[in-house]
């Protein structure tokens, strides 16, 4: 059995790794800018510790906006504001904050999430309705506006800088070990297009839209459809196929916001179709960024000690492959088995079983990495190397269905005391 780690509780409160063995694929955002965009992160008191808790994230002209929003039937009053405020397509400023979910607030919450726009438009000073907010932490407490958030606007204005992405970056997280910010280059329509992004999300995390935020600029021109078409694609590939413990957010928000400063012919116009070469471009650049910070949300896993890429293929459906391998990757006993290092195939097989996706024992095959545990529907005798395998940190655990040519991939992690124990005292 694997010696347990006691300091992984401390560990995480100092903003340390759970998982060291692997490397993070961590950036600065003082490295990173996208023309046009600022951000910034501050401290105003809504976590008792003094860390930062208040984001903003502001572009210089009105970007259009897309967005995609927690389908649970709880939501938040940020989210149900934003999810009215999208429909107008465009987007000035984000303000974010954390240490407080204002959700099950009832009446006062949606006054507290409104008071909070409309205070930052008039400090901006820009154009009513074009403000957008998130929260994340704690459910069910009023959130502080007037003794929090307001007096700290004035101070999160003056610290907005073109490279403020990292303290943004740090004000939005919770129980994350590390701040999540991805970059990414190219060209579209001869134009040197930049994209960023940042994520908070640690635990809560069973993504269905879209307890995660993800916020990604660039400085492309967009049209509105077209952004939102690109935006859904790359959530599925990414947010949308990650789980941390089941749980999906009352607040779970990814917003996506392009100003067009690039000076690029806007991608998506009836000029320039969806089709063209530009638009698969920019659609590739996004799923890069949305797959590294879900990627960077996985290995922040409350208590992680175990990377799990779960591959399912030979599926007659993608949407069946994705129902296994989200089944498998949610199921306590499979993650409990990683976590011990037990290689029990046996807890993988019985999950793919009660996935309600019609499927024959008999064709089921299972690999470890690339050592087949089972073959056939039955076991292959290969414990040993096996068991040598599990030990690894990074793991991927491909099932073959045997019974078309559809896959899908979702990742997760293990299953730990640490997460019983973070999530024991959330909110002491």
């Amino acid at each position: 059995m694997m010696k347990r780690r006691s300091g992984d509780r401390e560990n995480r409160r100092k903003g340390k790794s759970l998982f060291p063995a692997s490397p993070l694929p961590r950036f600065s955002g003082s490295r990173f800018s996208v023309p046009g965009f600022k951000a910034a992160g501050i401290a105003c008191g809504i976590k008792k510790n003094n860390k930062k808790d208040l984001a903003l994230i502001f572009s210089e002209a009105p970007a259009t906006v897309a967005g995609l929003f927690t389908t649970n039937k709880i939501k938040a009053a940020p989210v149900l504001v934003d999810m009215q405020r999208i429909k107008k397509g465009v987007c000035h400023a984000v303000i974010i904050n954390s240490g407080n979910a204002n959700a099950c607030t009832g009446k006062k919450g949606m006054t507290a999430a409104v008071k909070t726009v409309t205070l930052i438009e008039k400090a901006l000073d820009i154009k009513k309705g074009l403000a957008m907010v998130s929260s994340t932490g704690v459910i069910g407490e009023l959130l502080p506006v007037v003794n929090g958030i307001e007096k700290g606007i004035p101070k999160l204005i003056d610290a907005l800088s073109e490279e403020g992405w990292d303290n943004a970056a740090k004000a939005i997280m919770t129980t994350d070990a590390f701040p999540k910010i991805a970059f990414e280059k190219g060209k579209i329509d001869g134009k040197e297009v930049s994209m960023l992004g940042i994520a908070k999300g640690a635990g809560m995390i069973c993504p269905d839209m879209a307890t995660m935020l993800a916020y990604i600029v660039t400085d492309a021109a967009v049209e509105q459809n077209a952004l939102q078409n690109a935006l859904k694609n790359a959530v599925n590939k990414s947010f949308n196929s990650i789980t941390v413990d089941g749980d999906t957010s009352t607040n779970d928000t990814v917003l996506a916001l392009a100003n067009g400063k690039a000076g690029n012919r806007p991608v998506g116009s009836k000029q320039y179709a969806v089709s063209s070469k530009d638009y698969k471009t920019f659609c590739g650049m996004l799923e890069k960024v949305c797959l590294k910070l879900a990627h960077m949300i996985v290995r922040d896993g409350e208590g992680a000690t175990k990377f799990l890429e779960i591959k399912v293929k030979g599926a007659k459906k993608e949407a069946d492959a994705k129902n296994i391998a989200l089944v498998i990757a949610n199921s306590l006993l499979v993650k409990t088995a990683f976590f011990g290092e037990d290689a029990n195939w046996g807890r993988i097989m019985a999950a793919i079983g009660r996935a309600g996706v019609d499927i024959i024992g008999e064709k089921i095959s299972i690999y470890f990495n690339n050592t087949p545990v089972v073959k056939n529907g039955s076991g292959t005798s290969r414990d040993k190397e096996a068991d040598k395998v599990i030990k690894k940190k990074d793991i991927c655990l491909t099932v073959d269905l045997g019974m078309g040519k559809a896959g899908a991939t979702v990742w997760t992690t293990d299953l730990t005391y640490e997460y019983v124990k973070i999530n024991a005292a959330y909110r002491t």
